[in-house]
């Protein structure tokens, strides 16, 4: 009898291919590794990588599938491109640079959809970069939405072309300008008063008083001189009894600068007295100090502009209003400052008395130079950034870097503090060309990415109108704003350079 046993083998991976398939290629044989000791110091690779396949900034394995396809069916990929954070809606500025797209811009739609926090703008960049032209093209842009526009101080006269074009006058101060602009002015708040309650009175009158205050210490702070706590009262009690509200008066009565000097250096018996001062001679030793401050103010550079009654009929529902600085320009930057200073308190009663749901947009140029004046004036700027969103303001600020912001006073003083984080008061910040140096510079002050900051400072710097749209934590967008024939006629801030060159053929 013969016994058969059953033997089972498991085929390996190898013999089912060879049976049912094509076999592997069999293995070279490896060579052994060669200990080789790394080098210390390695070349490192440039910051977009390698200029080779599958070593560049973003590298991507050659051994990818692909694909053929006509053009009408690969363009089915395109919609996957990112789109701008900004909604489309309000000022067309042009065209995104990444997929070809209107831009547009609306800030206070764009914090109501969640895109940023809050509606202030700050602007970047070199001269000749197309700053003012892109602003004045928003601007302009915002009108038909019925968006208003105060320019709080046109420091180089920029934006008065563009006024007289859309037939209005701007109020130009300065040498050889009757115009007059008193910084104590009550402005529509006379023509509203008789329609207002008594609460409502009260409640109006405490602010623009409390504004006052907080204006005059800025301006004796830009003479050198910081107010104290007791020049604050005093100040106060001052612009009551000289309105007239300590005598009951259902009228509101103007006054200027050198009415607070005046009742500061000649005192009654009652003001003294209600400041608690022993004597007369307490008094004005204690107040010395911020009187001489109103004294240099009254007859310094500034004489006669803002501390006399204002002389201009000033339309508080025209579609834009401007105030001319430029002709202060041969007076310093100090005496540009303080009127900025003036300006802005001025300009800040005139909005806070908007009507409900408007909405007004506040150019800011220069404001480097309002901010190096003190810590009041420093103050004032902030506060009025963070109540912008409630205020309905749209507040925009030009500037050439970010260390205009970071070099207000001492490294570790309160205003240096306020200033660094000024920049975060600013959702929208729109970063035209700029050299390599400052584009670093602004790379980290704002942080951005690398190909953010190379934008800056290669891409942008070959066109004009050329600039970075950044919105908060939004990824960067290029934006080339785009200007018609009569736009660049008016928005040509090289003009006088021009007439200048032809002259003198």
């Amino acid at each position: 009898m013969v016994t058969r046993h059953n033997t089972f083998r498991e085929r390996s991976a190898t013999d089912l291919l060879t049976t049912f398939g094509t076999p592997p290629e069999p293995r070279k044989p490896s060579e052994p590794a060669t200990l080789r000791r790394e080098p210390v110091n390695r070349a490192a690779a440039p910051r977009q990588g390698h200029r080779r396949p599958g070593h560049g900034w973003s590298p991507v394995p050659a051994q990818l599938a692909v694909y053929q396809a006509s053009t009408h069916e690969v363009g089915g990929l395109f919609p996957l491109l990112a789109s701008s954070p900004m909604p489309a809606i309000g000022a067309r500025i042009g065209y995104d640079v990444s997929d070809g797209g209107a831009f547009y811009c609306h800030p206070v739609e764009a914090v109501l959809r969640g895109a940023c926090t809050n509606p202030n703008l700050v602007v970047f960049g070199e001269p000749g970069r197309g700053k003012s032209s892109t602003i004045v093209a928003f601007l302009l842009r915002m009108l038909p939405f019925g968006v208003k526009t105060l320019i709080s101080g046109d420091v180089k006269g920029e934006y008065t072309p563009v006024l007289k074009a859309l037939g209005l006058t701007p109020i130009v101060l300065g040498p050889g300008s009757p115009a007059r602009m008193n910084a104590l002015d009550l402005g529509p708040l006379t023509s509203r008063w008789d329609r207002w309650t008594a609460v409502r009175q009260r409640e109006e009158l405490a602010g623009v008083l409390g504004r006052w205050v907080q204006l005059l210490t800025a301006l004796a702070e830009a003479q050198g001189y910081a107010a104290t706590v007791t020049d604050e009262a005093m100040l106060s009690a001052v612009l009551r009894r000289l309105i007239g509200v300590t005598d009951g008066n259902t009228r509101l009565r103007p006054i200027t600068v050198p009415h607070v000097h005046h009742e500061l250096a000649d005192p009654d018996a009652d003001l003294w007295r209600e400041g608690r001062f022993a004597d007369r001679r307490q008094f004005l030793d204690e107040l010395r100090p911020i009187t001489d401050a109103f004294a240099n103010l009254i007859s310094g550079p500034l004489a006669g502009l803002f501390d006399a009654p204002t002389n201009v009929s000033v339309d508080w529902d025209a579609p834009a209003q401007s105030m001319d600085l430029s002709r202060l320009d041969g007076r310093g930057d100090k005496a540009v400052a303080v009127a900025l200073t003036c300006l802005g308190s001025w300009s800040a009663m005139a909005t806070d008395l908007q009507d409900d749901g408007e909405i007004r947009i506040i150019v800011r140029d220069e404001v480097w130079r309002q901010m190096r004046l003190g810590l009041r004036a420093l103050m004032t700027f902030d506060g009025e950034l963070r109540l912008s969103r409630r205020q309905k303001k749209i507040q925009v600020a030009l500037l050439h870097k970010p260390s205009d912001f970071l070099t207000v006073g001492d490294a570790r003083s309160q205003e240096a503090a306020i200033a660094r984080d000024m920049l975060a008061l600013f959702s929208t910040r729109v970063l035209f060309g700029q050299s390599t140096r400052v584009a670093d510079e602004i790379g980290d002050a704002l942080s951005l990415a690398g190909k953010e900051q190379q934008a800056i400072s290669g891409w942008a710097n070959h066109r004009r109108g050329r600039a970075l749209w950044k919105t908060e934590n939004q990824i960067g967008r290029k934006v080339q704003t785009v200007l018609s024939n009569v736009e660049r006629r008016h928005f040509d801030t090289n003009i006088q350079l021009r007439a200048s060159s032809r002259a003198n053929r």
